[in-house]
């Protein structure tokens, strides 16, 4: 493996490459000569061009997304943070394998190879309300599975996850970063009630004023889950390897800012998939200056808004590498 503590790790990200500028120019002028009024396509031509420079193709095919379901269970459920008990992470992952749920079938229509990596089910993080919930040694073997798992001959990946709890994990996370309150960062995620609402604004609050101190990927030890580092170590690969990234939601998003505050630059190559009914998601995503391709009121996680938001960017670079210009149409250009 390339790296071995979070220091080496953050390295790598500050070693990535950029976008092929050669390349996002080129697909910026074959944009200016297809069969359409300028801008016609309004964001469609953005995310072509943005595609083709991180592939360094003027004219960029995309044949083999990747979609990839992180799972890990938190120790901070014993205080009441869920609606639903820690083993239904064990058996949502079991609907997984079987094709079941619904990223399944997302990921089928977009013709995307999809996986499921368990990350120490029986081993819950700790409470980070009493110490770091995991040491940097299991954040860091997380943030390698998460590395490992990413194809790289991908030329998309969309990263997801399973763990009940999650939502609380991902607050606290975001509440580190970016400061403010508890109650700007806690939903209800799978639906707590009122008590269980202000439960995890009680823990999210301690758990923040515990851990804001440390550095960013620190923070991710302290107040993460073990799939919150799996998506960020996938996500870090597909930068390295210059794949293309599309964010899913609330869980998904805080788990990457967790890159972009560690290196200013880490998610140049990441589009928010959509903003989530997760009422801090749109914060987070505000606070990346990412503007999300859908917001359809998705609030279920697995990367499934993610994976629907595949299909825009089908769609924009099947226009963008399938049309014709002006010149091979025999069209005539407008004044």
């Amino acid at each position: 493996m390339p790296f071995a503590t979070l220091s080496e790790f953050e390295a790598l990200l500050r070693a990535a490459p950029a976008s092929d500028a050669t390349a996002s120019e080129a697909a910026r002028a074959r944009n200016l000569q297809l069969t359409k009024p300028p801008a016609a396509l309004g964001r469609l031509e953005d995310l072509a061009i943005w595609y083709a420079g991180w592939r360094g193709a003027a004219r960029p095919r995309l044949e083999k997304p990747q979609v990839i379901v992180f799972a890990g269970n938190h120790g901070i459920t014993a205080q009441g943070v869920s609606a639903f008990p820690a083993e239904v992470t064990v058996q949502m992952v079991a609907n997984f394998k079987a094709g079941g749920a619904a990223i399944n079938q997302l990921a089928a229509a977009f013709g995307a190879q999809m996986s499921v990596v368990e990350l120490d089910l029986e081993r819950p993080t700790e409470d980070f309300t009493k110490g770091p919930a995991m040491s940097q040694a299991d954040c860091v073997a997380a943030l390698k599975a998460g590395w490992e798992a990413v194809d790289p001959q991908a030329d998309l990946l969309v990263v997801g996850e399973m763990g009940i709890g999650n939502t609380t994990s991902a607050a606290a996370v975001a509440c580190a970063l970016f400061g403010g309150t508890a109650a700007t960062w806690v939903g209800r995620g799978t639906g707590v009630d009122d008590a269980g609402l202000l439960i995890k604004e009680r823990v999210v609050s301690e758990g923040a004023a515990l851990h804001a101190s440390r550095a960013p990927l620190e923070i991710l030890a302290a107040l993460g889950g073990r799939e919150l580092a799996g998506m960020a170590g996938a996500i870090a690969r597909a930068r390295v390897a210059r794949i293309p990234v599309i964010l899913d939601g609330f869980i998904c998003t805080a788990a990457a800012a967790t890159l972009e505050k560690a290196v200013a630059g880490a998610l140049d190559h990441a589009v928010a998939g959509h903003v989530s009914a997760e009422q801090a998601h749109v914060r987070v995503l505000e606070h990346l200056g990412k503007e999300p391709l859908l917001s359809l009121g998705m609030r279920l996680g697995e990367g499934s808004g993610a994976a629907l938001a595949m299909g825009i960017l089908k769609g924009a670079i099947a226009c963008h590498s399938g049309m014709s210009t002006f010149a091979e149409a025999g069209v005539s250009e407008g004044a």
